[in-house]
């Protein structure tokens, strides 16, 4: 079984993490889910903070509240970017070559799974893969370009 560690730098304002769990598809994985995990969490305590000073007050049930979403949130999201980015670096390294296609293979199997996990519609696992194949092909190019 292979070992694990972990390792972090901090350089003004960017935070890097950086765990090693022994195999570069799953150090991938787990980077993206982190990551986009901790920016989902970040966007609901945000939002629940601004309802909060809106309103004026926080109560213990709302704090409670703003937690749970906070990790439901970061779970689904970390989820959902932990299986892209996995998705994508497993058909980078079958195909050999670093394109836009890797992403929109990624980001359709990305549509499917989650899609499939949620529902058993058919059409709707079929346009989820689309979608995120034409997202994720989006902001390959877009990439490129900037």
């Amino acid at each position: 079984m292979p070992s694990s560690r972990f390792s972090g730098s901090v350089t003004g304002p960017k935070v890097d993490v950086a765990i090693d769990m022994g195999h570069p598809l799953l150090n991938i994985t787990v980077d993206g889910f982190l990551k986009i995990g901790t920016v989902a969490a970040t966007r609901a305590a945000a939002e629940d903070a601004y309802y909060a000073v809106k309103k004026g007050s926080i109560s213990s049930h709302s704090f409670e509240q703003t937690l749970k979403k906070m990790c439901k949130e970061g779970a689904y999201w970390g989820t959902v970017a932990g299986v892209y980015v996995g998705a994508e670096y497993g058909v980078e390294r079958i195909r050999g070559r670093r394109d836009w296609k890797n992403a929109m293979i990624g980001g359709a199997v990305t549509g499917a799974v989650i899609s499939a996990a949620t529902s058993n519609n058919k059409d709707r696992i079929l346009v989820d893969a689309i979608t995120g194949g034409a997202i994720a092909t989006a902001a390959e190019i877009l990439n490129y370009l900037t």
